[in-house]
């Protein structure tokens, strides 16, 4: 009775788990010999039958006769005497085998065999829910939102495994609310302890890439390749595409008919502004091409620094820059190079650093970043459009412009 006691749940853990046959069978018997090694000090004379179906179990023990007062090792050897107990033709020198019933382990060996159990259930489930995700990193992974927390969002899948989303792996605009589904890229699989930990991100080109997977049959199918994906989370975003079939357009076949066909990819990654490209192996024009919508005059390379100077109009300059320098520094990503933008036609120009001197070096770093490196190209912006688009002051900017017109117009 208490072998069915302890070991009613089999059958439970076998459906609720998953857990096939053969593997819980040997759970289960690794879990006995762990007692019987403890209670005995051997489990290798030991034979153990279990039917995790019905419940049921035997453990019998196998022990070699020999004459009363001749027993060296209790566990492994039966006197003549205890033997005919059992059975009265035994002779010395035959095997006994012997029923070992659970109880006979004791009520505290019981309980902890139990515990083990449980443990190495959950143990063997934990790693089968980390092999399985592992297999899963870099595709796109549906779940819904089970608890927001201030660092995290808590994701819970159909089959009950905790997905974490980390606010740094989230899109600015995201609004989740208990109950939403949320899609995003199984970025990475981690064991820390026995539990997996399995983090979602929606900041990730791979997510990127993988809705032009789902949403674009072309690339679904191989016909177009995506060569390179890079982007500013729900800002913006460059993805250079290519086809080997001269027949297929690959920037219209991805963004369809008035945007249709890309139209749900935006959506989903919070209006994020995508530019679709197409990929040559001709570095030059991969520039002309990475800085679009500005229409590029000339490109100088420095193959071995991997820069470019690249030559543009004064009125294409701010479409080539960018808000907030996100159009030069994303083609810059996508090509490998690092891109300096000049104004054609004018002569006299100076870089913003001959005047560190007078200008703090964070207040050059920062116009830097947003594509200004001359004197010329700060005084043509506007500052109020200056202060939105840096960490800069209006009244810093002011300084600056004061400074640049002394030093560089005068």
């Amino acid at each position: 009775m208490e072998n069915l006691a302890l070991i009613e749940s089999f059958s439970e853990f076998k459906d609720d788990k998953f857990i096939d046959r053969v593997t819980l069978m040997a759970i289960l018997e690794e879990v006995f010999r762990s007692a019987l090694k403890k209670k005995f000090g051997s489990d290798d004379n030991f034979d153990i039958i279990i039917n995790p179906d019905k419940g049921d179990l035997e453990i019998w023990r196998n022990r070699v006769v020999v004459e009363d007062g001749e027993v060296e090792d209790p566990n492994e050897e039966i006197s003549l005497t205890e033997a005919r107990r059992i059975e009265p033709d035994f002779e010395v020198g035959e095997d006994v085998s012997e029923e070992v019933k659970l109880i006979d382990l004791g009520r505290r060996a019981i309980l902890a065999l139990r515990q083990n159990l449980i443990s190495k259930i959950h143990e063997h489930d934990n790693t089968t829910i980390y092999k399985q995700f592992k297999d899963l990193e870099g595709e796109i992974y549906t779940a819904e939102v089970h608890h927001i927390r201030h660092k995290a969002v808590i994701l819970l899948d159909d089959e009950g495994n905790e997905i974490i989303l980390p606010k740094e792996k989230q899109i600015p605009s995201d609004f989740f609310r208990k109950g939403d589904n949320v899609r995003g890229i199984i970025e990475s699989v981690e064991l820390k302890g026995n539990k997996p930990t399995i983090i979602m991100s929606r900041t990730s080109p791979i997510f990127l890439e993988q809705l032009f997977f789902q949403e674009i049959p072309e690339v679904f199918d191989g016909l177009i390749t995506i060569k390179k994906a890079v982007r500013i989370p729900g800002e913006k975003a460059k993805v250079a595409v290519d086809s080997y079939d001269d027949r297929i357009d690959p920037v219209g076949a991805c963004v369809g008919m008035k945007g249709s066909r890309i139209h749900g990819i935006v959506r989903e990654l919070g209006n994020e502004n995508i530019d679709v490209i197409n990929w040559t192996n001709n570095p030059q024009l991969m520039i002309t091409r990475a800085l679009s919508p500005a229409k590029v005059s000339s490109v100088k390379l420095n193959e071995e620094k991997k820069t470019a100077q690249v030559y543009l109009k004064p009125e294409e300059v701010s479409k080539a820059i960018g808000r907030g320098g996100h159009n030069i520094r994303l083609a810059g990503q996508l090509t490998g190079y690092e891109i300096d933008v000049f104004r054609e036609g004018v002569e006299e120009d100076v870089e913003l650093t001959e005047f560190s001197d007078e200008i703090e070096s964070w207040v050059i770093e920062e116009l830097k970043k947003i594509g200004l490196d001359t004197a010329r190209s700060v005084l043509e912006q506007d500052v109020t459009d200056l202060a939105k688009r840096t960490d800069l002051e209006e009244e810093t900017i002011l300084d600056v412009i004061r400074i640049l017109k002394e030093e560089f117009e005068d």
